[in-house]
C-alpha cells in the first residue's frame, strides 16, 4: 500500500494518484487539503517500529501496510477552511498537525519522498552550495551579502553579467541585475540575497529517483525558463543525457542529503561544462512529465516499493549505505 500525503489541487499530487490508479497499485490519500479535519491519525514507537492508524470517514489504514510514502505539504493558501476552529489559530494548527505528520514520517521504516529531515538544505543555500561542491559539481561564482558596494564590485567583476534570487527555500524569480535594481541596492541593508555570476548555456533539470537520474533539457531565452512567458520568451523540453560523471554527481548529492527525489537544476555552458544551481526537495516534476513524456511519477513509484535502506540519524545514508554505494 502506498501513502500520499497531500490535496489533489496539487498537480503533482494528482499525477501521483492517477499514475497509481493507471499502474493498478492500491493507495490511500491523506488529503491535506483537509487536515486534520476529517481524518485521524494515532500511532507510537514500539522499538524501532511503529505502530498506529489513519482513519478516514470511509477508510482505515494500518500503519504496518505501508510500503511506501509520498509526500507534498500544503501552506495555508491550499488548504480548505477550518470548521471548527477560532479565526487567528490557523497557522498554529496547520503547522502542529504537518509537525506530527512530518514526525510519524521520520520514523516510519519505509522509502519516503520526503522525509523532513532531508529538506532542510533547502532552507539555506549557502549550506546546500558546500553540499553541492563536495558531490564533485561545479558552481558558478556566488556572493551572498547585504553590502551594496560589495554587489556593485562583484558585478563589475562578472563583466555585468549577475542573477540574483532568495537565500531561502522561498521560491522567487531568478532575474538579471540591471540598472534599476542597481539604484535599489540600499535596500539590501534590510535582509541578504544571493548573487551570482550569469552563465550563458542550456538548463538542465535532474530529477533523481533513489540511484536513478531522469535529466530534462531546457532551451529558452529567459533567464528563468520557469517564467519563460512573463519574460517574453518561451521554454522548449526534451528529454537529454548526461555524462556519467554529472550523473553519478547528481545521484550522490541526493542520496547525501537524504533525498529519495530531488530535482537538480544545472546549467551546461557553451564550453561542455556543467553547473549546479540548487536542489529542491520537493521538485514539481509534473511540469516536465508533461512536456517530454519521460516517466517521472512511474520510477517514482518503482522506488516507493523498493525496500528502504538503512539510514543513520538525520536522514543520512548509513555507514553500510555509503560503502555499498562508493
Amino acid at each position: 500500500m502506498i501513502l500520499v500525503c497531500g490535496g489533489l489541487a496539487d498537480i503533482v499530487t494528482e499525477l501521483v494518484c492517477s499514475r497509481l490508479e493507471a499502474m493498478r497499485l492500491p493507495y490511500r490519500l491523506l488529503d491535506l487539503g483537509r487536515y486534520p479535519e476529517g481524518f485521524e491519525l494515532a500511532w507510537t514507537w514500539n522499538g524501532d517500529e511503529v505502530e498506529g492508524f489513519i482513519r478516514s470517514a470511509d477508510w482505515t489504514l494500518d500503519l504496518a501496510a505501508v510500503r511506501g510514502v509520498f509526500v507534498r505539504y500544503l501552506g495555508l493558501d491550499g488548504h480548505a477552511p477550518f470548521q471548527c476552529l477560532p479565526a487567528g489559530h490557523e497557522n498554529a494548527a496547520l503547522a502542529e498537525s504537518q509537525s506530527a505528520l512530518m514526525a510519524l514520517l521520520e520514523t516510519i521504516r519505509c522509502p519516503v519522498a520526503n522525509r523532513a529531515s532531508a529538506s532542510m538544505s533547502n532552507c539555506s543555500k549557502p549550506y546546500q552550495a558546500l553540499l553541492v561542491r563536495r558531490s564533485g559539481l561545479l558552481t558558478p561564482p556566488t556572493l551572498v551579502t547585504n553590502d551594496p558596494d560589495a554587489v556593485l564590485e562583484f558585478y563589475e567583476a562578472c563583466g555585468r553579467q549577475v542573477i540574483f534570487k532568495s537565500l531561502s527555500g522561498v521560491r522567487s524569480t531568478v532575474r538579471c541585475l540591471d540598472e534599476h535594481d542597481l539604484a535599489r541596492l540600499p535596500l539590501l541593508r534590510h535582509g541578504p540575497a544571493q548573487f551570482q555570476k550569469f552563465l550563458p548555456g542550456d538548463n538542465i533539470r535532474v530529477h533523481t529517483v533513489g540511484p536513478l537520474a531522469v535529466a530534462t533539457r531546457i532551451r529558452s531565452g529567459a533567464v528563468d525558463y520557469r517564467y519563460a512567458s512573463r519574460q517574453g520568451s518561451s521554454a522548449d523540453l526534451e528529454p537529454t543525457e548526461l555524462p556519467d560523471a554529472v550523473r553519478e554527481s547528481c545521484v550522490r548529492l541526493a542520496r547525501s542529503m537524504g533525498l529519495l527525489l530531488s530535482g537538480i537544476d544545472l546549467k551546461e555552458t557553451p564550453e561542455g561544462e556543467y553547473y549546479c544551481f540548487e536542489v529542491n526537495p520537493s521538485p514539481g516534476f509534473a511540469y516536465y512529465e508533461q512536456h517530454t513524456g519521460q516517466p517521472i511519477s512511474a520510477v517514482l513509484i518503482e522506488q516507493l516499493l523498493a525496500p528502504d535502506p538503512p539510514r543513520s540519524e538525520g536522514g543520512e545514508p548509513s555507514a553500510e549505505q555509503r560503502i555499498a554505494t562508493a
